[in-house]
């Protein structure tokens, strides 16, 4: 039951770590004084590169006491998991490199064309942070549901 705990606060970490950075230092940088669109850039990438560490992180942080604990989660509580892994896993090799690619041709003063690329990662931002909350709070009533 301690592993199931600390997989409950991890996740919850972690959707913090998604709500605070994409939810809003994502487009909150911008609007601070002195910062151009090249050096929002390049703090984005920055940070955003941080956060997708942090996400790894936590998701093998969840799976590993998964995995060792020998209280097993309903398919759904494991659907809710894998689904915000596979989209981290998405973001990871495909969203987030894309993005940093346009990212580095602005910096370079390269004029592109609109794309569809963030709103795809806001999209999926989205799904993922659901999925997360939404295993979080299954996963503590499943837990308080097996203590009685």
């Amino acid at each position: 039951m301690k592993k199931q705990k600390y997989s409950i606060a991890i996740t919850f970490i972690w959707v913090g770590f998604i709500g605070a950075i994409s939810f809003m230092e994502a487009w909150l940088k911008f609007r601070a004084p002195g910062i151009d669109t090249a050096l929002g850039l390049g703090i984005g990438q920055l940070v955003f590169s941080a956060l997708n560490k942090v996400e790894i992180t936590s998701a093998i942080v969840i799976l590993v006491l998964s995995v060792a604990s020998k209280e097993k989660n309903s398919l759904r509580l494991q659907g809710l998991f894998y689904t915000a892994v596979a989209i981290l896993v998405l973001q990871s090799v495909w969203l987030l490199p894309a993005l940093d690619e346009r990212a580095n041709l602005i910096r370079e003063g390269v004029v592109l064309g609109k794309s569809k690329l963030h709103l795809w990662y806001v999209l999926v931002e989205i799904i993922k942070i659901t999925c997360l909350i939404l295993f979080g709070f299954r996963s503590f009533k499943h837990l308080n549901t097996n203590k009685q």
